[in-house]
């Protein structure tokens, strides 16, 4: 190549690149460019989501729009950013949050676009009570699901994003409606979508909720067999005695092949659960929120944590579910309760979901489910009153107790009849408890008395007495009933209110547990004044003084089992006078004494063995007695 062709290649380089300068767009051109196509893009994301909404709607269906809007992405490098973070869902990732509602003739439920969820859930038939510094009371709507510290989203494992995957509280999701369903789907393009749908029914609490994966299988993780599902519950403070309802307050849940259990109550607990799990509840004392599935959750780890009387909510509940999904498609078919726990309705889901009731395990919540819920129902269902349905299942319990009633009093009539006898041997040993106490079983052996012949009877009636101990504040049907003077049969009653507030006794006076308190002595008094202590004075006193220190227990308990106690004090003042008095000839008492005082005796019997071991105790004092004195000779 000669000179001249060398000079022409450089002189057209420098031409071409010199063009190539003054013909470029300056940088205003080229981000005024940017900006057009932006807007484009933003217009034909808007286009496609209104495309998609339904024009039609009902009258039981409303929406709203909030204030929360998603700006417009104007700017290229976070269009790009939201790109590289929701993949193929990216158009799901920007737009305005809205909320949607339907209803029935119990709820009323509001949804949000915004994760495709329940934003709250009003019952129409229950409703909370509002107290105000002045003491004045105020019903206003009952809510469950409303706060909004809530969660409720799903992780979805996206391939090649650089969290893992996206969660669904990120995404706007389109609504669909059609009378009583709401659909919303998160569009990831060609066809692909996550779907939610809600179906409310009338005259139920749960709805069907069913989720659906649709053309997903290319854009999840491989190897992946389950979603999980966070759930965040902060529990709201329904009720006026929130120490109470925190006390009966738990996160419930059924593994499929075991019984129902919960976690801890009264401190932070977590449960780990390796199984596949039926349901999950979060449970207030008479309400509570939860998902069933129709097959099994695959696993689930569960958590509960408590809160202060300062905080605003009551306590947390935690809950990460893995739902079973099938190469990332297919159906998954659920339940989601949110009502009252209504012994009935909750045991037509099946699975055991009625255990959320507390009424108590083993015998005694088996005494409450299956003897005393069901008699209290018949007796609600031509009783208006709750206060004299308890009156009359006080009743119905004490002629059913009646026998064993009769025999306790019976045996005590005997205890009686020996008192003068026993008085003697007081006085005979008066500086020797030991011998008394020998001397009293041999005379108890000797005309057929078993001191402990009052106590059995009593015994055998604890398990009633510990099932009703649960029933009264577990059953939603004392809920807000009131009384006389009590408001609220299921929380304590305020008779009068205390200017301040006395430590393990309260701001208040519960009168149904002052009358209950004052017919316990009473009764004490009447019950044990012909009997014989024994040779310890202190049990004189700790029979009148128990009354005294329930006081403190019970001023904060339900009215309804106070009420009840008050009622079953009564009848036992009762039932003693009239059995003693005209029931009992305690004549025929003394005779049978006597008689038995003559015939042989069987030897090796209870009160053989109780008069050995006291022969034997006396025999070791004396011995210590013994070795005692001769180190005080030394």
């Amino acid at each position: 190549m000669d000179k001249n062709n060398i000079i022409g290649f450089v002189l057209i380089f420098v031409i071409l690149m010199v063009w190539m300068r003054v013909t470029a767009p300056s940088p205003e051109q080229l981000a005024e460019r940017e900006r057009i196509q932006d807007s484009i893009r933003v217009a034909q994301i808007t286009a496609d989501s209104l495309a998609q909404l339904p024009a039609n709607t009902d009258t039981n269906r409303t929406i709203q729009n909030t204030t929360q809007t998603v700006p417009v992405v104007s700017d290229s490098i976070k269009a790009i950013q939201q790109q590289s973070a929701y993949g193929a869902f990216v158009h799901a990732a920007s737009g305005t949050e809205s909320e949607y509602t339907l209803e029935n003739n119990l709820m009323k439920v509001s949804f949000t676009n915004k994760g495709g969820r329940i934003k709250k859930v009003e019952l129409k038939k229950h409703f909370q009570i509002i107290v105000d510094d002045e003491g004045n009371e105020s019903k206003i709507p009952l809510k469950l699901l409303d706060n909004p510290k809530n969660k409720f989203e799903y992780f979805l494992p996206v391939s090649n994003l650089p969290n893992g995957g996206i969660k669904t509280s990120d995404l706007f999701f389109t609504p669909q409606l059609q009378d009583n369903v709401i659909i919303f789907r998160a569009h990831a393009g060609d066809g692909q979508y996550f779907e939610q749908k809600y179906t409310i029914h009338e005259g139920r609490y749960g709805m069907d909720y069913e989720l659906n994966l649709v053309g997903l299988n290319g854009l999840l993780s491989n190897n992946v067999n389950t979603i999980q599902l966070n759930w965040e519950n902060h529990l709201a403070k329904l009720e006026v005695n929130t120490q109470y309802e925190r006390m009966y307050s738990s996160l419930y849940y059924k593994e499929a092949d075991d019984d129902p259990t919960y976690l801890s109550s009264r401190k932070d607990s977590e449960a780990a659960i390796d199984v596949p799990v039926k349901w999950v509840a979060n449970s207030n004392q008479f309400f509570n929120s939860a998902l069933i599935a129709d097959a099994s959750f695959a696993k689930a780890k569960v958590a509960s944590h408590m809160m202060s009387d300062k905080d605003e909510d009551l306590k947390l509940m935690s809950s990460q579910i893995d739902i079973p999904i099938e190469n990332a498609t297919g159906t998954f078919k659920m339940k989601f309760y949110n009502g009252p726990n209504q012994f009935t309705r909750l045991r037509s889901y099946g699975d055991g979901f009625e255990d959320v009731i507390p009424f108590g395990w083993s015998i005694f919540g088996t005494i409450n489910r299956w003897i005393i819920r069901p008699v209290f129902n018949f007796l609600s269902s031509f009783i208006g009153s709750k206060g004299i349905v308890i009156l009359v299942l006080t009743l119905l319990v004490k002629l059913m107790l009646f026998p064993l009633t009769y025999k306790m009093l019976y045996s005590q009539s005997k205890m009686a009849a020996l008192k003068p006898r026993l008085a003697k041997l007081k006085d005979k040993y008066p500086n020797d408890p030991q011998k008394q106490q020998m001397e009293q079983m041999t005379l108890y052996r000797e005309f057929g008395v078993s001191p402990f012949g009052g106590c059995m009877p009593m015994v055998l009636q604890m398990p009633i007495w510990f099932a009703l101990y649960r029933f009264f504040p577990g059953s939603i049907e004392f809920r807000q009933a009131s009384f006389l003077w009590a408001t609220d049969l299921s929380s304590y009653d305020v008779f009068m209110k205390l200017p301040w507030n006395i430590p393990f006794y309260g701001a208040h006076v519960s009168l149904f547990t002052l009358l209950w308190a004052g017919t316990t002595l009473i009764y004490t008094y009447y019950n044990t004044r012909h009997m014989e202590m024994g040779t310890n004075p202190m049990m004189k006193y700790m029979q009148y003084g128990m009354p005294v220190m329930f006081l403190f227990f019970f001023n904060n308990y339900a009215a309804g089992l106070t009420l009840y106690l008050f009622y079953s004090n009564l009848m036992n003042i009762t039932q003693t006078i009239v059995t003693k008095n005209y029931i009992i000839d305690q004549d025929k008492i003394k005779r049978e004494l006597e008689a038995y005082k003559k015939k042989p005796k069987k030897k090796g019997g209870f009160s053989d063995r109780l008069q050995k071991a006291l022969q034997e105790q006396q025999r070791i004092q004396a011995e210590r007695d013994a070795k005692a004195g001769k180190k005080k000779k030394k």
